[in-house]
């Protein structure tokens, strides 16, 4: 039975750090700590576990970090495949105030040898031979080319299997050439992509559409409270989804969440407006709870009914 397959190429224990607020020049105390999996490839995964699929993960995993990570992904019953690596995978660190906001430290990951590299090519090549998709999710570490990912969609091309990419700047500039069947930028990336300021919803179309004309496949934009669009330019196809209100905690991990349900039903064939009613749905209920906690699906299926999609 085929499964999806998320490659997770810089992983990461994320660290939550809980304060009453952040002063500058000062000590501030951590009123508690919190440590789980993460990294944008592997919330992927969580949240597809936590919506019943049964995804593969693949990814480098080195140090301490790296040991725990493994420990985490086993307490949550998340089959993975670990490419072991010399260096200490990394951790990022999440500190949530009680007024103002979230500050997030992001370590640039383990430099990864050509050695390594190599054998996360091989692994993946393998793994595809039973996956139904492929979600490549998340930055590289240090050592890889920004042609990276692209040398990842042509295997999966190979393979005959669909590929899903969520990642930014120059990695994702080179990537979309190889032509996806899904890309996943938030509204910031697309402009950082199209080279332009996007406003406006017509804005955010229009760049959609230019970047669905490179890649010949669906465009996936999120809009963080505004909702997502979803577009296909050779198609003609277009949607957009206005979110549920609810009062938000915290915004760490929604375009995973995002991601995660419309790659559930693109494996599942259900139609594009599902998948983005779907998804939608996933980002906001996640926003609700704290960071690194998935969300009942009782209330996800709230959240569901809410979620407005229109053509």
């Amino acid at each position: 039975m085929s499964q999806p397959l998320v490659l997770a190429l810089n992983p990461s224990v994320d660290v939550e750090w809980r304060v009453s607020g952040v002063r500058w020049e000062e000590k501030n105390e951590v009123l508690s700590e919190r440590r789980w999996p993460g990294g944008k490839g592997v919330n992927v995964a969580r949240w597809l576990k936590h919506l019943r699929e049964k995804p593969q993960l693949l990814l480098p995993l080195g140090g301490r970090n790296g040991e725990e990570m493994a420990e985490g992904l086993r307490s949550e019953k998340i089959t993975s495949r670990i490419i072991p690596v010399r260096e200490a995978t990394r951790a990022n660190v999440i500190v949530t105030t009680a007024a103002q906001g979230q500050l997030r430290f992001n370590p640039a990951g383990p430099l990864l040898s050509g050695a390594e590299w190599r054998r996360l090519l091989r692994a993946c090549a393998e793994e595809l031979k039973g996956a139904s998709i492929l979600v490549l999710s998340g930055s590289l570490p240090r050592g890889l080319s920004a042609t990276a990912y692209a040398a990842l969609i042509q295997i999966a091309h190979r393979a005959g299997v669909k590929a899903l990419l969520d990642c930014d700047g120059a990695p994702f500039a080179a990537a979309v050439r190889a032509r996806p069947f899904l890309v996943k930028p938030n509204q910031h990336e697309l402009a950082q992509w199209a080279g332009v300021k996007l406003h406006t919803r017509t804005a955010v179309f229009r760049a959609g559409e230019s970047l669905s004309k490179v890649t010949g496949g669906w465009v996936l934009v999120s809009m963080g409270a505004e909702g997502a669009m979803l577009l296909h330019e050779a198609q003609r196809r277009k949607f957009f989804a206005r979110p549920a209100k609810v009062k938000v905690r915290n915004t760490v991990g929604a375009g995973d969440a995002l991601l995660a349900a419309v790659a559930r039903g693109i494996s599942s064939g259900s139609s594009p407006e599902e998948w983005l009613r779907q998804g939608v749905a996933a980002g906001t209920a996640l926003t609700e709870g704290e960071a690194g906690v998935l969300p009942s699906l009782a209330r996800l299926r709230r959240c569901v009914t809410q979620t407005k999609v229109s053509g």
